[in-house]
């Protein structure tokens, strides 16, 4: 989509540079002029940043916003959209099921996303997760799979030199294959799948028929006899079983892989946290700093005033977990990869790398268990970098921009 959808208002642009200059605002906060905008181009607005580099366009857009007195600015790409990262923004976004609707959000472009308990809106969704939650709550998935972690991380541990992306995404998908489905379910089967995911942008969005086709049969057959002590058990009994456990093998896979990938690189560069005493901590900072969901979104179903701004009916607002974990009026040195600070306390509505409220994710505890068990199972080697910039990408989640390339020497004696 490169063009503005017919109907919409072209917002004025700068005769000399061609930039879009601000505009009246239907989102300008309550009593005083519009929201700031990043640079944008005529008619096409902020999509074509958006497209190749969205994180430097919310950076500038914070840039202006902070400016401007608000932690909040605007752009539009196929239609106007408000950012915001204020706790109070996050607040009420991700607090507010019956105001902030998921149907129509970003979320819905990716096939691999746009159906489960994740596509789901107030009521039904807080009814599909109550079905749901028991089952991946933290100390049910640590008591069903923690061993088995243990036992698949020792068993792909690396010797010497290795891309910390690739490694990370073979064990996570050992673990997906797991916990989800035993031994029901051959390994290539899901590799194929989640595969398009490790694509830069737009691979993930592209329509993928016979791929999703493929995992649903393979899913429905597990589904037939699933192995007791998986998460099989639970989705063969769900209504749309086979799509809640295809969407969240989904979820769950590239947000995973990419965030063992960093916490890795980072460890790396700080041995004296490569202790199981930190692990907790290395990984929380990992989450803050690569948040693997980098943004969010959201439609507005009725006019609203958040945190100073009139949001009206229809209009797409954005949170950044991005934005809000490197925000210095939470963070201290936000830039910094520093697990000392989950010494203390968190900012309320300041730390979401598993959204927050009702809609937090479900598969969180998952998450954190199989980056936990991978970390630590460094613990007895020491780690180096080799290559790599540790910068990052923004697609359909936050992602190394490179290879990052790390050598692992086991300790003796």
């Amino acid at each position: 989509m490169t063009a503005q959808p017919a109907g919409e208002p072209t917002p004025p642009t700068c005769p000399v540079s061609g930039v879009v200059r601000d505009a009246p605002s239907a989102a300008a906060p309550a009593g005083s002029g519009p929201l700031a905008r990043p640079q944008g181009l005529p008619l096409v607005g902020h999509l074509p940043r958006w497209t190749s580099d969205p994180l430097a366009l919310l950076q500038e857009g914070a840039a202006r916003g902070r400016t401007g007195g608000r932690r909040a600015f605007e752009i539009r790409l196929w239609r106007p959209v408000t950012v915001g990262w204020s706790p109070a923004w996050n607040r009420a976004v991700l607090g507010d099921l019956a105001t902030f609707r998921s149907r129509g959000s970003l979320s819905q472009i990716s096939p691999y996303l746009s159906a489960g308990v994740v596509a789901l809106d107030h009521p039904d969704h807080r009814a599909r997760r109550a079905a749901m939650n028991p089952t991946f709550h933290r100390r049910a998935v640590t008591a069903a799979f923690a061993d088995r972690f243990g036992r698949i991380v020792r068993a792909h541990l690396p010797t010497g030199d290795f891309d910390a992306g690739r490694w990370s995404s073979t064990v996570v998908r050992s673990m997906l294959t797991a916990a989800f489905f035993g031994d029901r379910m051959p390994p290539d089967e899901l590799a194929s799948f989640v595969a398009p995911l490790d694509q830069p942008m737009p691979g993930p969005l592209l329509r993928r028929p016979v791929r999703i086709s493929r995992m649903n049969a393979a899913l429905r057959q597990v589904f037939q006899a699933p192995q007791p002590g998986t998460l099989a058990e639970l989705f063969a009994e769900l209504p749309d079983g086979v799509e809640e456990a295809r969407v969240a093998v989904a979820a769950a896979y590239d947000t995973t892989a990419h965030s063992l990938a960093f916490a890795l690189w980072e460890l790396a560069d700080r041995p004296d946290l490569n202790d199981p005493a930190r692990t907790a901590a290395v990984v929380k900072e990992a989450l803050r700093l690569y948040p693997s969901g980098w943004i969010g979104s959201r439609v507005a179903a009725t006019d609203t005033e958040v945190d100073g701004l009139l949001v009206p009916a229809g209009r797409m607002v954005l949170y950044s977990p991005y934005l809000t974990h490197r925000d210095p009026d939470l963070w201290p040195d936000p830039e910094a990869f520093r697990p000392e600070r989950f010494d203390g306390p968190q900012p309320a509505w300041g730390y979401l790398p598993f959204a927050a409220g009702e809609r937090t994710c479900l598969g969180a505890g998952l998450a954190t268990l199989m980056l936990r068990t991978a970390v630590a199972g460094f613990a007895d080697a020491d780690l180096e970098r080799v290559s790599g910039t540790g910068k990052v990408r923004g697609g359909l989640t936050l992602a190394p921009a490179g290879p990052l390339r790390l050598r692992r020497r086991r300790r003796f004696g």
